[in-house]
Order: structure tokens, then sequence, then C-alpha cells
């Protein structure tokens, strides 16, 4: 698999992760399994096969739920440290500014810790050093607008500004959340100050010093994590087999032999009863379903001894 000569990576994983909840009630979103393997330590090992080893977290939402799974990132070949963000979560500008003394690089990569993708790092890298820019978003063509709003670029690949989903994105690009950036551009942030990168710091750049944000586009999958429907097609999409015939099972999961089992996700430490009929659900963390419970379409989640249930509407299963 080819490096990148980058070394260093923060993957921002503080958010709330408010359109995910209840999963995001029980643990951080970048902690949520996807096809039993936490969504973070997927991202820390791609970013370790290509040469970046050294990987900061920062922190605010359910924390222990992260640390817990990747500790210091050894059996990932990667040396994980943490930066930790209290009592606000700073933003996607600011919590880049708070951990610019532990990530102790002039240049490194940013990575979204809700998306999973196979972008060419040594071509978002290499543009971005021979370009002399500040920061380089790594750009998919934006094929859903009215779903995703855009980025503008001009010819020569600088970033011209961003737009709203709808309308305004068509002819956009989709920013995929991987980027590279030199820790010049979060100097101006004040230190504990909230700020987000897209609508605020990014802005301003542009608006200073035109070109010192730019853009690299290449046709690339990419698998986002920011809704429940997303996460379900994101932990179907990792299975082998058809998801009709297949479930996502994590550790320590027991299910009876007479329960029956269909398209559903199941964290860790889980019991299912004896004829018990789960069609269509995630249940997460700690869940024990008592013998001869039905759930269809559901959200499991352990609730002071009890289960507290979310409907929720899978997409339709597509086979082949």
């Amino acid at each position: 698999m080819p490096t990148t000569p980058f070394r260093h990576a923060l993957v921002l994983t503080a958010g709330l992760g408010i359109r995910l909840r209840p999963l995001t009630l029980v643990r951080a979103k970048p902690a949520l399994p996807v096809a039993g393997e936490p969504l973070v330590r997927r991202i820390v090992r791609w970013l370790a096969a290509h040469g970046v080893a050294d990987v900061v977290l920062n922190l605010h939402h359910l924390p222990a739920t992260l640390t817990e799974v990747l500790g210091d990132g050894s059996d990932l070949g990667a040396i994980v440290r943490y930066s930790w963000e209290q009592p606000l979560v700073l933003g996607s500008a600011g919590g880049p500014r708070q951990a610019l003394p532990i990530l102790g690089a002039d240049a490194f990569l940013i990575v979204n810790g809700d998306t999973l993708c196979e972008f060419d790092l040594g071509a978002l890298t290499e543009a971005h050093r021979s370009s002399g820019a500040l920061v380089t978003l790594a750009l998919v063509p934006n094929q859903d607008p009215d779903r995703y709003g855009g980025v503008r670029l001009d010819a020569g690949s600088s970033v011209t500004g961003f737009v709203p989903r709808g309308r305004a994105a068509v002819g956009s690009f989709h920013f995929v959340g991987v980027q590279a950036a030199q820790a010049a551009a979060f100097q101006p942030v004040p230190a504990g100050q909230p700020m987000n990168s897209v609508g605020g710091l990014y802005d301003d750049l542009i608006a200073a010093r035109p070109g010192s944000v730019r853009g690299v586009v290449r046709e690339t999958a990419f698998w986002d994590v920011g809704t429940v429907i997303d996460y379900w097609r994101t932990s179907f999409a990792f299975m082998s087999g058809s998801p009709l015939e297949h479930e996502c099972r994590g550790r320590n999961v027991h299910v009876h032999e007479s329960a029956r089992i269909a398209r559903s996700i199941f964290w860790n430490d889980i019991e299912v009863g004896a004829g018990s009929i789960l069609d269509e659900c995630i249940v997460t963390d700690g869940v024990k379903v008592p013998a001869g419970a039905r759930y269809r379409r559901s959200i499991l989640v352990a609730d002071s001894g009890t289960i507290s249930t979310t409907a929720f509407e899978p997409p339709v299963a597509r086979i082949g």
C-alpha cells in the first residue's frame, strides 16, 4: 500500500453525534461498531497502513468509549494520544487549535471520525505540499447535492466558497472528511475558543488569502455514518454476503438457539433469550433480551435493568 510523507494525523472524535441518538447515548459516534469493529479503529488502521503512525484524537463526549477501544494504538501499528476538550466542544477549527501542542507537527492530516473512505492520501499530501496551501481538502464529485452541501473550486483548484445542500450545491464537490493542513492555519484561532472550519476559519482564510484553501478531486468510495440510516447502510456494506442472510455481531454475544434473528446488528455483551424474535434491529451494549420477546425495526438500549426502544425504518435490502 502506498504511503504518504505525512506522519501525523488528528482524528476528530469530540462531537456529540446528536443525529445518531440513541446510539450515541451509549457510545461516542466514532466508537460505534461497523460490522463488529469500532469505526475509529478502522480509521486508525487505515492511517497506519499509509505510514501515518502518530495519531491524536480529540475527546469530549463519552471519552471512555473511545479510549477503551483504542488504548495507545500499539496493536494497530500506531501511537495514539488524546487532546481533551472540556467544558466545551471546540469545533472543527477550535479542536485542531487545541491539539497543536500534542501533534507537534507543522503539517498533518485531519480526518473526520464519522466517515470511511479510500481517498489517495499520497495524491492529497503531494498536492498540498507542492501548492503551498494552508489547507487541502479531499473532494469527490457531489452526486447528491440535495443531501450534501458542496465545495466550490476555481479552475486552479482553489476553494472559492462553500454552499449549502440543495440547488446551490449542484456542480459542487463533496468533502469526504479528510484534509491536509498546516499548523499555521489554526494559529489565529484563540486557544480554548469554539470555532468551526467551514462557516468560520476557512471562510476567513479564503477571503484574506485567496488560494490558501485548496481541493483535490478524485473518484473514490466513501461511507458516511452521520445518521442512524447511514450507520445501518455502512455496517452492512462492510459485511460479506447478502445482508438478508447475515447479522453483524460484536464480542460476547449469546443468542439462544431457538431465537430467530433477521438482518440485525449486535454490539457487545448481549444475551438473547429463548424464543425471541429480532427483525431488523440494532441491539446496543449490555442489552438482555428476555425469552419470548419480539422486536422489529427497533434500536434497543439497556436502561437501568430494562430495555428502552426507538423505532427506525431501515432502507430496503438489495441483493446482488
